[in-house]
Order: structure tokens, then sequence, then C-alpha cells
């Protein structure tokens, strides 16, 4: 499915999705990966959502973001609640979607201004 907004500008924006790949401006990425409106963590280490750890999250704590949006594959897959714990005390929040509704909802929240993060889980294959 192609995305984009309208007037992107520099950012990070989701132009492409498809099941094993995201296109993120002009680069295809079949790995997991943290994109921020102006910054991108390509090779993110979670692989499936069970593998999951507040560690994982270290790259947005000193990124000032709003929310996270968490894509855990082709299907919404609820990590355990303590992976979100950091997040929820710096007051960030944070939603889980499969990886296409993810995408949708970054592009939306960056077209609205907002300081979103994507953490969008690619299974290896």
């Amino acid at each position: 499915m192609k995305m984009a907004l309208d007037d992107s500008g520099a950012l990070n924006v989701v132009r492409s999705y498809e099941p094993g790949r995201v296109q993120i401006r002009d680069t295809v990425h079949q790995r997991s990966l943290i994109a921020l409106p102006d910054r991108l963590h390509a090779d993110w280490e979670p692989a499936t959502a069970d593998a999951l750890r507040a560690t994982h999250f270290a790259p947005l704590l000193d990124a000032s973001v709003e929310v996270v949006i968490l894509g855990t594959g082709e299907r919404q897959v609820f990590p355990d609640p303590a992976v979100f714990m950091t997040l929820m005390d710096l007051g960030i929040g944070f939603e889980v979607m499969d990886n296409g509704a993810a995408c949708r909802t970054y592009n939306i929240l960056l077209g609205e201004g907002r300081r979103a993060a994507l953490a969008l889980i690619i299974a290896a294959d």
C-alpha cells in the first residue's frame, strides 16, 4: 500500500508498506526500525513482539516524543505491559497495532505536526 504526506519536506514519512518491507522516504527497509520525524534508527533489534524489552526503547528516551506507535508485525500482538513502564514513567503515550495501521497512524500524526515515533517490528525471513 502506498502512503504519503503532501508536504513532507525532510520528514521521515512512510511512502509505502507491504508485509516484510517499508519504504521511508526513498529507502526500503526489511528489518525492524524506529522512525522519528528527523531521525531513523535502522536495524532495530527486536524481530518479534515477544522479543521486545524495555531497553529496546532507549533510542527514544532523549527524543522528546509525545507518542510511540508500535507496529508488531502483520497482526496486532500486545507485549508484556512491563515493556512500556519506562515510557509511562516519562509520560510518553503508546499505541500497539499491526504494521499497516501503525504506518498509516504515524503518517497522520506527522501530518498534524505531532512529535511521534514509529517503532516497527519486521520479522526476519
